[in-house]
């Protein structure tokens, strides 16, 4: 560590190029910052294009107009709504409350989180927000507990604790509907729920949430032909309940102007072709050219460029670090969709006649019947993708990694 004397200014000079500027009045720390986020909040400066969406998803919850977002996993929708929650337009007038439901698996489990996102979002706002939740929630009165350090009271549900769920869903949007301010609410991964094996959950959530006056819903979710039915089908419940947004894959363009605008804003270079080649390989998906530039960016030191080389090596370095997940993936699906999954693999491009007798001879697969049941399920899995009839490998990542093996 070096430090230099300057004017009763102290300059500490830190590996990984962190340094710290301590006056007489202040400390002031900064640090360099790899500016391609792929997890944790993205500050608004690292924030990569999507200024139609935002726009288009401020303004409809401004109009207290219901918004149904849809994409492929891996796009920025999360990402995309929590920025839009931090504008000043929506934070001055709303609560934010996310609940991500993906790795639920019934309704009596969808209800046990909704209620505990709800507490940490209302209850703890305010000692009369606390107080509503508690006489409101009489159904979980025995989850409510006493924390004597902070001095306040504390909600610890549990599974066991949902006798009648449906009455306890009823509770929680009556705390809603009740809360200080209006409140924004993301269901993300909301296909979800056509998956509990209660079979009236659509209706549900349907006549709870068209009764509420003090709240507005974005419902995210990545499976898309699951969610269109859902939204856009006559004979569900949620048939034209909200604005319809489809996100697509940045333009190339864009994104090209966001990463040489911070390479070159720390002196770092990169070459055009190399940044195509990334949004090529893995198909304008969000998470991916994130992680992929921010390897490059940590890769290529002061002063230096990074070509076409070096992310070759990246990409390949990523799909070996991926290997055991991607592996672990397989293991839960059967021998003939695996089957399936490699024969739509081998045809490169997308796949509309699965079924057909050439295409069941070609790779040899064993009937129409099982190839239409493996499909169905390797869609409930994500692990194809359908679009206007033709099939696909869902993850630009698997189906590298599929190419880099033999079978």
């Amino acid at each position: 560590m070096k430090i230099k004397l300057f004017k009763k200014n102290y300059f500490f000079y830190i590996k990984n190029h962190t340094f710290a500027i301590i006056t007489n009045q202040s400390i002031i720390m900064d640090r360099l910052v790899n500016p391609f986020f792929v997890s944790g909040k993205i500050p608004p400066e690292y924030f990569c294009d999507r200024k139609w969406e935002a726009q288009q998803i401020i303004q409809h919850l401004s109009n207290q107009e219901n918004i149904v977002l849809m994409s492929q996993r891996r796009m920025g929708k999360t990402k995309l709504v929590d920025h839009c929650c931090e504008q000043s337009e929506l934070t001055k007038h709303y609560i934010l409350i996310t609940i991500d439901i993906l790795h639920t698996t019934s309704f009596r489990e969808f209800v046990q989180l909704f209620g505990s996102v709800v507490f940490d979002n209302i209850a703890t706002r305010s000692s009369r927000m606390m107080k509503l939740f508690t006489a409101t929630m009489r159904s979980l009165s025995g989850s409510f507990g006493y924390d004597p350090i902070q001095n306040t009271p504390t909600f610890d549900i549990k599974l066991g604790d949902l006798i009648r769920p449906e009455y306890t869903l009823e509770e929680i949007f009556k705390v809603i509907e009740n809360a200080e301010k209006p409140c924004l609410i993301v269901f993300d991964e909301f296909q979800q729920i056509t998956k509990y094996p209660e079979h009236n959950v659509e209706a549900l959530l349907r006549s709870h949430i068209q009764r509420l006056g003090n709240a507005g819903f974005v419902f995210s979710g990545s499976q898309r032909r699951l969610m269109e039915s859902m939204f856009f089908s006559e004979k569900r419940p949620f048939y034209m309940s909200a604005r319809s947004i489809v996100l697509q894959p940045i333009p190339i363009n864009d994104y090209k102007d966001f990463v040489f605008h911070h390479f070159h804003d720390h002196n770092k270079d990169i070459e055009g072709v190399a940044v195509e080649l990334v949004y090529d390989t893995f198909q304008g998906v969000t998470l991916y050219l994130q992680r992929m530039m921010k390897d490059a960016f940590g890769v290529t030191p002061e002063g230096g460029k990074c070509d076409v080389g070096t992310i070759r090596s990246l990409i390949d370095a990523y799909i070996q670090e991926s290997d055991p997940r991607l592996r672990e993936q397989l293991a839960f699906v059967t021998e003939t969709q695996k089957e399936l999954l490699y024969a739509i693999h081998e045809e490169n491009d997308p796949v509309k006649a699965i079924t057909s007798a050439k295409f069941i001879k070609k790779h040899r697969l064993k009937s129409s019947s099982s190839v239409q049941s493996a499909a169905k399920k390797l869609l409930e899995y994500d692990l194809l993708t359908q679009k206007e009839g033709y099939y696909a490998i869902a993850d630009p990542l698997m189906q590298l990694w599929l190419k880099s093996r033999r079978f």
